[in-house]
């Protein structure tokens, strides 16, 4: 893989969310009531079985149970960062029924893999070659979960990735003060060190390498790629220096540098997690003035709860219920005009208004690209992949998970259908009906 810039915008920012000590992990650990119908693990789209590796570290084996959370989630240290824990395993946690706080989750989690990551640890070995065969198309989450454990069965993989640098949104997209990129890399490292994972950067499917090309090199495909570009604003004034889409601003933040130095008034329009992000790295940057601009009202936001909360302590404002109609400026962006809507989100006469910005992000969804697959002649709905048990789709050797099926769900569950790919796969290559 290429590595790195080490002069990253992302460097500025420190985990929002600090890491346990070895003597907090074991006095949290110990809190745990070890619940036996665990409605924690039930929560977990990977189905970790977290009272069992939250016992290990209250015992000091921290390499069992490192081992008992990579057994489900072999992506565990990233998902311990990003997880929406709020809203998964800590959210049931028993505890939140007594008025206690719940279990942290999340960074036990992180402790036991971030330990094991650090020293090394290797709990898995390739199997015996089986002389199967699988392409991964991406190398984000979905198509790092298959491949390792596809491994762990015996096949051959090779991941066909687009870009130089492995990880997909890990390394690209997750928000710094969550998860940078130098760490989503390092757990990268030690997930290969399985052996036999061979990958293929700078390869575009099906430019570069056509499907059938493919499907004569391997027994069988899975494709992991995720979402396209982001969505845009068919308004005027949209192609003004200024105005970007929400996720390429943040790949350009994460990756590389963006100066933000003459930046007064940033405008996020959106309301979703990406939005959420967005709003959160300006203000982690040093912008002054950021505005969320949101069509919805705050009760209607599908942005999670609690990221809100955190973007409102640290400065950010709200325009509800507003939705921009044109950009203004000569040279680069100076203004939005927005107009105010109602409750069915019409425009009401004579409410227009306009907010200084220097820069606009947009944040309103990505485009799908499951006509990746026209020559594949597989199902699709609303151009994201249709797939039956274990992510087969329509075509019997083609598998697929992440957010080509989702259209765009959490990191955690691309792991997951990752996993379970890679399991029906190999049931299919054992039983020969692959």
């Amino acid at each position: 893989m290429s590595v790195l810039p080490e002069n990253r915008s992302e460097t500025v920012f420190k985990d929002f969310k600090p890491a346990l000590t070895a003597k907090q992990a074991i006095v949290e650990a110990n809190r745990c009531l070890y619940c036996a119908d665990a409605p924690c693990i039930k929560a977990c789209p990977t189905s970790i079985n977290i009272p069992e590796f939250i016992r290990k570290i209250g015992t000091g084996n921290v390499a069992g149970s490192a081992k008992t959370i990579f057994e489900s989630n072999v992506l565990g240290s990233s998902c311990a960062r990003i997880c929406p824990v709020e809203v998964l395993c800590v959210g049931d946690c028993v505890y939140n029924e007594m008025g206690v706080p719940p279990i942290e989750i999340g960074k036990l989690q992180r402790y036991a893999t971030d330990t094991a990551i650090a020293e090394g640890w290797e709990f898995f070995e390739a199997g015996p070659d089986t002389g199967k065969s699988v392409g991964l198309i991406g190398g984000g989450p979905a198509s790092l979960a298959a491949a390792h454990r596809l491994r762990r069965f015996g096949h051959r993989v090779t991941i066909y990735e687009s870009r130089q640098i492995l990880g997909g949104l890990n390394t690209y997209g997750i928000a710094p003060y969550k998860l940078r990129a130098d760490a989503a890399v390092d757990e990268i490292e030690w997930l290969m060190k399985i052996g036999g994972i061979e990958v293929k950067t700078g390869v575009s499917v099906p430019v570069d390498l056509s499907w059938d090309a493919l499907l004569a090199k391997h027994d069988a495909l899975f494709m992991g790629f995720g979402l396209g570009p982001d969505s845009a604003m068919a308004l005027p004034g949209g192609d003004l220096a200024g105005v970007e889409g929400a996720v390429e601003w943040i790949e350009r933040m994460k990756l590389g540098l963006v100066d933000v130095s003459s930046i007064r008034h940033a405008l996020v329009i959106g309301g979703g997690n990406t939005a959420m992000d967005a709003v959160r790295e300006l203000c982690g940057l040093g912008v002054q003035n950021v505005s969320l601009v949101y069509r919805g009202t705050e009760a209607a936001m599908s942005g999670y709860a609690h990221e809100w909360t955190e973007a409102k302590n640290e400065g950010v404002a709200a325009l509800w219920q507003t939705l921009p109609v044109a950009f203004e400026g000569t040279s680069g962006l100076c203004a939005t005009r927005c107009v105010r809507l109602d409750e069915a989100k019409r425009p009401i006469a004579g409410s227009e208004f306009t907010i200084p910005s220097d820069l606009a992000l947009i944040a309103i969804g990505q485009a799908k690209i499951g006509d990746l697959c026209a020559g594949l002649g597989i199902a699709l709905d609303t151009g994201k992949v249709v797939v039956g048990p274990g992510g087969q789709t329509t075509h019997p050797k083609v598998f697929a998970g992440g957010d080509c099926v989702s259209g765009g769900q959490e990191v955690v569950n691309a792991v997951a259908e990752g996993r379970d790919a890679a399991i029906a796969m190999d049931a299919l290559f054992r039983e020969g009906r692959l």
